[in-house]
């Protein structure tokens, strides 16, 4: 009898984020895990995608995405990293997850290392697979996530040929430094590699720290994939409207992929989001004091628990050791849904090579304050 189901699904796992949510549904638990907002983005940005809706902006939009939101996308980009981008050189795409899909599956053939900083967004490995690429892992250990520089020029081989970088990081929080961009910089040249850089949280960095896109750094603008998303910087991420930047012959590949998968995001949302970059240096300020609220708020609870937590320098997520009455993550993660009625994520999932994710627990603030504040003191009783 046929096999129909393709061999390149036999090892993929189910989603750890699929998993928790619908535990955390089934007891009703306060759902900490999951990494998008529980409430909406600004209020005018809806205004921008009726006004599109109304004035008959509905079909297919371009397959690179409409005029105005590129443009609104490189300006941005001159204006706050002094990257020239044209816009042979922008595509919108179904969020950065489609973006994170159609680079690697554009660049990957069968056989290319591809290095991944461990803890990882689980949807890299994934996709690596699925194109045919091989992960190798580099370590950010706890408790301030630094790599061994050592470590990451060892793990390259005559077969590498991206690093995949993810700054401000998931789950880790954290957010690279001048001085480990620019060694990465030096094997990027010295190995002849490409960056994938995922940077969907560059406006969301906390006590004085500040984001360095990789592409800003000399030389780096041609050998990046630089890829964001309107969904994180505006609140909206299910619009799902995300955007890669890169050099113009990496675009049309990148396209290559998106033409038979999404081949166009959609209109009015894109309209909205042009709009919405437009009114980017206004809007900024309230946003990133907004999450630095949140943040102080969730520090300041976290502080009466038995967790021990890992302040982030970026992104909407802390990582926390959780006490010695669990045995490992996924030990903690179902007995916190199930028996205190909150949900957080294990993040061994995320680590290949070490064992340290067995020990921490990824909580994400990017909640109502009453969300955190009830997840907070169900951690409270946890001894």
């Amino acid at each position: 009898m046929k096999e129909f189901i393709s061999d390149k699904l036999q090892n993929m796992p189910i989603s750890i984020f699929s998993t928790i949510s619908k535990l955390a549904l089934e007891h009703n638990a306060v759902n900490l895990g999951q990494g998008f907002p529980d409430f909406n983005g600004p209020e005018w940005i809806f205004d921008f995608a009726l006004q599109a809706m109304k004035e008959g902006k509905n079909q297919y939009a371009p397959s690179y995405g409409i005029l105005t939101l590129k443009k609104a996308i490189a300006n941005y980009q001159k204006k706050y990293y002094d990257i020239d981008y044209d816009l042979s050189e922008v595509i919108v795409t179904a969020g950065a997850t489609e973006a994170l899909y159609d680079t690697f599956s554009a660049f990957i053939n069968k056989g290319d290392e591809v290095i991944l900083f461990e803890p990882y967004y689980d949807s890299y490995h994934s996709n690596i697979q699925l194109a045919g690429g091989i992960p190798k892992y580099v370590t950010l250990h706890k408790p301030d996530f630094a790599f061994d520089y050592a470590e990451l020029e060892s793990a390259i081989t005559p077969n590498t040929k991206i690093i995949v970088l993810n700054n401000p990081h998931n789950p880790t929080g954290k957010v690279y430094s001048q001085e480990e961009l620019n060694f990465i910089a030096t094997l990027v040249v010295k190995y002849d590699l490409m960056v994938i850089s995922d940077e969907v949280y560059e406006f969301l960095t906390y006590d004085g720290a500040s984001h360095i896109p990789f592409a800003s750094l000399p030389g780096m603008r041609e050998k990046t994939v630089t890829i964001s998303s309107s969904g994180k910087t505006f609140g909206f991420t299910g619009w799902k409207i995300g955007y890669a930047l890169a050099k113009p012959e990496w675009i049309e590949a990148i396209h290559g992929i998106h033409q038979w998968t999404t081949f166009a995001v959609n209109t009015p949302g894109q309209h909205a989001m042009a709009n919405a970059f437009d009114k980017l240096e206004e809007y900024l300020p309230d946003f990133r004091k907004l999450y630095q609220n949140k943040l102080n708020l969730m520090i300041d609870g976290l502080q009466q628990t038995n967790f021990n937590f890992f302040k982030p320098k970026g992104s909407y997520f802390i990582m926390a050791e959780f006490p010695n009455t669990f045995t490992d993550d996924q030990d903690a993660a179902i007995r916190l849904i199930k028996e205190y009625g909150v949900a957080t994520i294990p993040p061994s999932v995320f680590y290949s090579k070490s064992d340290e994710g067995k020990t921490l627990l990824r909580l994400c603030f990017a909640k109502q304050d009453s969300t955190l504040l009830s997840g907070i003191d169900k951690l409270k009783s946890v001894k």
